[in-house]
Parts: structure tokens; C-alpha cells; sequence
């Protein structure tokens, strides 16, 4: 029987991603990658999820170390971008930057940047056997190891690891082996395509005054272009293959995925809800690559990490919604947490109290994630109050996430008691204005109106971008934090007082806490302009 330190089911971005941050760490350690699919793969046409975000792209770049990869071999994201209300483009309320953000972010082209990852992979000593299919396992629940058996180049073998992790996806090989399967309450579907073109928005308008408006008008394209409606939104996203990304993610109650479950039916739907993105996708001499589709794609999960040594990372065990791109946000967060509990366990450390706070914390972060997104898909046609939301959920993932990420204090339980208060706080605020968006977007009648607004122009959003990338001294930590919550509760206020009037609600703000001003040229430009008193 063949033995190795640690044993890798699935080699997705999520398990090549754990290999290589654990070679980085002790490249003495034995990493087998267990992988059913062969290398290289598709470049376009391979897996979703090509859209990072600030907390993501400081893990590939800053704990990988494969910046010179996403600078030369992928695309540079314009951040996010919003598009509200109907007809052309150019009468529609945008929400986005007008330049690059401070902190950078990327699109992947996943078949090529898994194909990048397996090659280092494999230079930094890991084991990666493609074309292998876990046949079974036998999960050790003392302190022998961990049996797999998998058949491989017409064989079948069987290797024992002290150390198991399921990457496998959505084929989850642990959540069904052990029975840790949890319903989400999110109900929401998707289905995503690539077609072998770049889809250019910046070229859906003649308008000068569109074309020309803003310093970074001709880079929308490099952006995540979102196209909001009730109860659905559309992704476009440029790869560096070539390709376009395309996705429909709609509400299972509002839009249900019977009505898009094939191309010829999602061709038909953005004809009737989103026409111009539709004579643009299907033009000719366009061709699409590929098709899915999946219902009810969210899932939980009830452990993910335990005192066994075994571990699950990726879609194999949570997975909430591709809104706002958090996806391999948690494989980051995910594989950093299992990496910290590995190294720790192999240098003779006792991890099982650190085992059960981390599987806990992963699984806070994913559930007060979850808030943003449960419930709230009704909303996201609203010029006025999805907007306003958009603007509230980057504050809360800069502050929140983001910021201890970038700090690297995440994995780090001491750390974490020092600013459990304020965490505490943060979930507070938060759930509060998760309701407050509901709650106003049922009051205040939605308007339709031609603007462009940057949020980034909002002073107190572009310094926490900015922010991320510095490191806050030690000793510092906890009172930094501490003043960054205090703003977060003020901005909170802001809105509430705003939304609050608009809605015929005053009474609705957080706290009483005395709001500042950041918020008023915004709340103008998106069409709530409310007279309010201090």
C-alpha cells in the first residue's frame, strides 16, 4: 500500500490551490492530488467561477505567489459593474467604477489557470495523478490513517494518508460518505455558457456622451458586467482566451430554471428580459462553447473540518451563491484554514480545540454571507434600493472579511477573540440592513432613471479598498478594527435615515447612531433624493 502525508480528493482550483499552498509551507510534505479529469484541459469551456474579488486575488497573488501568472496570462478586472431598469444600455442606471480599484482583482480563464496551477503543482514535488477515480474510502476515526482506494491508468491502488481532504465538487465524497449533507433555504438556479467572442459593452451604444463619459468608459468590458432585473441577474465575463463567460442566475420562485433549462429556452428568456445582452450574445458569426444548467445550486454542509484529520474544501462542502463572485473567496479562506490545521498538526501542535474553532468560524462566515443573499433576489431589480444595498455589502466585506484576510488573522483563533465584540457587531448591523433592503424595496416605488454613478466616489468605500493592502501593526490590530466597525455603524445610520424617509419609515435608524454625509451625491444620482433632517 502506497502512504502519503496528505491525500487530496479532486484537483479543481480549490484542491491544486490546498496542494500548492502546502508545499509553499513544508515542501518535505507528501501531497497526492487524486483527479478524475485528464490535464490539460479546455481553456474556456471548462468550470464557472472565473470572477475573483479583493480576498481571493491576495491569496492566488500574495499566499500562491502566482502574480506574474494573473498579470500576463489572465485579464485585470474593472471591478463590478451594475446595470438597472430596461431598453438600451445607455439609459440605464450604472453602478461601477470609473477606473481600476486600488486593490486589484482578476478573471480567470479557469481551464487555463488550473492548467498553470497543475504545472506548478507538479514542480513543487505534488503528486498529481489525472485520470484517477476514487473507488472508496475507509475515513479512520482513531489515530491510524485514512484508506483510498482509486483506479488509475487501468489499475487499482490503494494509499493510506495520515491527512484526507475532499475537493471532488459537487460530487462531495465525504459530505455522502459521513451523512453531512444540510438543506440551504436559498432556492435559486443558474445556468452559464461561453461563447467564443469578446462581448465589448463598451460597443452597445453610439452615444458620445455614454462612450466618453467617464475616464475608464472604455474598459466596462474588463469588468463583471452585471444586468439586474426582479428576481434575476445576467454575468458577462471576459476571459483571456478570447472568450465570454455568460450566466443567467435567477430566483427559483420568480423565474423557475424550467424556463432556461436549455440553450434554445436561455436564448429566448434574455430575449424577453434582457434583448439588447441577447442580440449581442447570439449575434452572427458568434458561437457558443458550451452549456449548463443547475437548480437549486446552494448547499451547506454541517462539519467541514474535524479532529480525524479530515477536512472538506470548496464546493464539496458549502457553497451560497456566485452574487458578488464569493466563491473561491471561501476556497481561499477554506484551504487557509486546512493548510494552518495540517502545519500545525505536523509540527506536533495539539489542534483539536483550534479544529472546532475554525470549523465553526467557516462555517459563521459562510451563514452570515448567506444574509446577503437569502431572500433578498426579489430586490435586485430596484434602481434605488439594490444599489443602495451593493454600496452597503462592499463596506461590510472590506471591513469584515476582506480586512482580517488581508491581515492574516483569520486562521489565528487569539486574534479572532480579540475582535470577537466587533464581529459580533458587524452580524448585528448587518442582519438589520439585510431587512432594512427588503422591507424599503416593498415601499418605495422603483424608477427607472439614465445615470452613471461611482461608487468609488464615495470617499469612505474607495479608503477601504485602499486599506486592504495595509498592513496594520500588532499591536494596533484591535483598535483599528474597533474604529472601523464605529464607521461601519455610522454608515449604517446614513442609510437607514435615507431609506428610512423614502420608505415613510424615519424611525429606522441603526441605533440612533449619528449619521455622517457621505452617502447624499449618491443617494441623489440613483433617485433618492429625500429631503431629511439631522
Amino acid at each position: 500500500m502506497a502512504v502519503s502525508d496528505v491525500v487530496i480528493m479532486g484537483g479543481g482550483l480549490a484542491g491544486l490551490s490546498l496542494a500548492l499552498q502546502l508545499k509553499r509551507e513544508a515542501p518535505e510534505l507528501g501531497v497526492r492530488v487524486l483527479e478524475k479529469s485528464t490535464f490539460p484541459v479546455t481553456e474556456a469551456t471548462h468550470k464557472v467561477g472565473e470572477s475573483t474579488v479583493e480576498l481571493a486575488s491576495r491569496y492566488f497573488t500574495h499566499t500562491l505567489g502566482l502574480q506574474e501568472h494573473l498579470r500576463q496570462s489572465q485579464l485585470p478586472k474593472f471591478g463590478l459593474r451594475f446595470f438597472f431598469g430596461s431598453g438600451r444600455i445607455e439609459n440605464r442606471l450604472e453602478v461601477g467604477g470609473s477606473d481600476f480599484p486600488p486593490t486589484p482583482s482578476y478573471q480567470l480563464d479557469r481551464g487555463r489557470f488550473e492548467n498553470y496551477l497543475s504545472t506548478r503543482c507538479r514542480e513543487q514535488g505534488v503528486e498529481l495523478l489525472d485520470g484517477a477515480r476514487v473507488d472508496a474510502l475507509v475515513v479512520s476515526e482513531s489515530e491510524h490513517p485514512h484508506q483510498i482506494t482509486y483506479s488509475h491508468d487501468g489499475k487499482t491502488s490503494t494509499v493510506s494518508a495520515k491527512w484526507l481532504v475532499d475537493a471532488s465538487g459537487r460530487a462531495s465524497l465525504l459530505k455522502r460518505k459521513l451523512d453531512l449533507r444540510k438543506p440551504s433555504p436559498h432556492k435559486a438556479s443558474a445556468v452559464w455558457f461561453r461563447v467564443d467572442k469578446e462581448i465589448k459593452i463598451d460597443d452597445w451604444s453610439s452615444e458620445p456622451d455614454w462612450r466618453e463619459g467617464h475616464e475608464g468608459a472604455k474598459a466596462r468590458w474588463f469588468s463583471t458586467n452585471h444586468f439586474m432585473g426582479k428576481g434575476y441577474w445576467v454575468w458577462l465575463i471576459p476571459l483571456a482566451s478570447g472568450s465570454t463567460s455568460v450566466g443567467v442566475v435567477v430566483d427559483e420562485q420568480l423565474h423557475p430554471i424550467t424556463s432556461l433549462s436549455s440553450l434554445d429556452k436561455t436564448r429566448h428568456w434574455l430575449e424577453e428580459h434582457e434583448p439588447q445582452c441577447a442580440s449581442q450574445i447570439f449575434k452572427p458569426g458568434v458561437e457558443v462553447q458550451d452549456f449548463a444548467a443547475l437548480k437549486n445550486y446552494s448547499h451547506d454542509c454541517r462539519r467541514v473540518y474535524s479532529s480525524k484529520r479530515w477536512y472538506l474544501t470548496g464546493e464539496s462542502g458549502v457553497f451560497l451563491d456566485p452574487f458578488y463572485s464569493p466563491g473561491s473567496d471561501f476556497i481561499a479562506v477554506g484551504n487557509t484554514f486546512i493548510s494552518s490545521l495540517i502545519l500545525d498538526d505536523y509540527r506536533g501542535k495539539n489542534i483539536r480545540s483550534k479544529t472546532r474553532f475554525l470549523n465553526n468560524l467557516f462555517l459563521s462566515l459562510a451563514g452570515r454571507t448567506m444574509e446577503i443573499f437569502e431572500g433578498q433576489y426579489p430586490i435586485f431589480g430596484h434602481p434605488q434600493v439594490m444599489p443602495t444595498k451593493i454600496v452597503w455589502d462592499f463596506a461590510t466585506y472590506w471591513v469584515f472579511m476582506a480586512y482580517l484576510f488581508f491581515q492574516e488573522k483569520l486562521d489565528k483563533p487569539a486574534e479572532i477573540a480579540l475582535v470577537s465584540e466587533d464581529i459580533t457587531r458587524i452580524g448585528e448591523v448587518n442582519s438589520h440592513m439585510q431587512s432594512l433592503f427588503r422591507s424599503a424595496a416593498e415601499k418605495i416605488p422603483p424608477r427607472e432613471i439614465a445615470a452613471r454613478v461611482d461608487f468609488l466616489s464615495i470617499s469612505y468605500l474607495a479608503e477601504l479598498n485602499r486599506e486592504l493592502s495595509m498592513e496594520v501593526q500588532p499591536q494596533r490590530f484591535s483598535d483599528v478594527t474597533r474604529a472601523k466597525v464605529d464607521k461601519l455603524e455610522r454608515f449604517a445610520s446614513e442609510i437607514c435615515r435615507t431609506l428610512g424617509a423614502a420608505s415613510g419609515a424615519p424611525g429606522l435608524c441603526y441605533k440612533e447612531i449619528e449619521p455622517g454625509e457621505e452617502l447624499s451625491r449618491f443617494f441623489t444620482q440613483v433617485g433618492l433624493s429625500v429631503a431629511v433632517s439631522k
